[in-house]
């Protein structure tokens, strides 16, 4: 049994004495024992690396104390699985030196045994299972198809992927098909993260919000829909679209057991578009970490009292950015324990 299931106990729906709380990429570069492992070990070594993701995936449970842990990994892990090159560059972030920009690049696109070619992530979850020792539950992730596809068809990131968008919109079957074929891959993936020991998945659409809502539908809801099909009887699956706040109400009838909600989303809409029923998780907007944490105190207070204590998950609107303070991301856990209902 784990000692702290508030998390989990929102997931179900189940009142709680306070929301939890954790953050979208809480296990990186805020932390300066993160920054020394950094200095030693290249971004994808340490994902390769169980020991090393282990010891980053339960740095901030130690030192912040989140009601949850998310595995130290990176969505572009299942990609790499797929024969895609993909390096991580200083200053640039994801880089894809050959892009799968043509209907025959997609055609050499592999459907991969993710059992033997990212072993190294269940490993990762066995061994940090053991570390938690049952103290927090463990999140496991995956990007969703559109988001991959962004970056495998840009070739790194961008303001708009105005590539991948008109290779959707010009090559339509070859974009379906790559897009199935990382749904297939996702899917194998996270069900072995199950067999691992995750307690539960959240599926990221960082970019789902550049589509217009009828392109969402075609290139990326539809798969995302899939994947929590194949999973929703077998674990608890958040679903998060950054600017998806228009897809909210379908995405609260597909079996999700939450939706993530960034900080552009008032608590009063996501609760209204996602019809009241759901648990919702967000929407503190990262860059007012910068904030001092008396301040920060006082806005996390505000936004629990704006979405309630019940079927709510206290969180950032997106990931954390890297020269927070680390007191500031204290704080902000600090005020989701502290908060008292009026």
């Amino acid at each position: 049994m784990i000692k702290n299931d508030l998390f989990l106990k929102a997931l179900r729906g189940e009142s709680v004495e306070r929301p939890p709380v954790w953050m979208m990429r809480q296990a990186g570069r805020y932390l300066p024992d993160f920054m020394k492992l950094k200095e030693k070990y290249d971004f994808f070594t340490r994902c390769r690396t169980p020991e090393l993701a282990t010891e980053i995936t339960v740095m901030p449970i130690r030192q912040i104390g989140p009601d949850a842990a998310i595995l130290f990994s990176d969505i572009l892990v299942v990609p790499q699985a797929m024969q895609v090159e993909i390096e991580m560059r200083p200053g640039i972030g994801p880089y894809v030196p050959n892009p799968i920009n043509t209907a025959k690049k997609v055609e050499s696109v592999i459907v991969p045994d993710v059992k033997e070619e990212l072993n190294y992530v269940f490993e990762a979850i066995k061994l940090t299972k053991q570390e938690l020792n049952e103290e927090v539950p463990l999140i496991g992730f995956a990007g969703s198809p559109w988001t991959i596809l962004c970056y495998l068809v840009q070739g790194q990131g961008s303001k708009n992927f105005d590539k991948a968008k008109k290779f959707c919109f010009t090559e339509p079957l070859a974009a379906h098909t790559l897009l199935q074929k990382i749904t297939d891959t996702t899917i194998a993936y996270l069900k072995e993260k199950v067999k691992a020991g995750v307690d539960a998945v959240q599926l990221f659409d960082s970019w789902g919000g550049l589509l217009e809502p009828k392109d969402y539908q075609e290139f990326s809801w539809k798969y995302m829909q899939q994947i929590i099909d194949a999973l929703k009887d077998e674990i608890p699956v958040i679903a998060y679209g950054k600017g998806c706040w228009f897809a909210l109400q379908q995405m609260s009838q597909s079996g999700a057991a939450a939706l993530g909600v960034d900080w552009t989303c008032e608590a009063r809409n996501a609760r209204y578009l996602s019809g009241g029923k759901i648990t919702l998780q967000g929407n503190f907007d990262p860059s007012r970490l910068y904030s001092k944490p008396a301040d920060i105190r006082r806005m996390v207070h505000t936004m629990i009292d704006e979405f309630g204590t019940d079927r709510y998950i206290a969180n950032l609107g997106h990931g954390i950015l890297p020269d927070i303070p680390v007191e500031n991301a204290q704080a902000f856990v600090d005020a989701v324990k502290e908060y008292q209902p009026k």
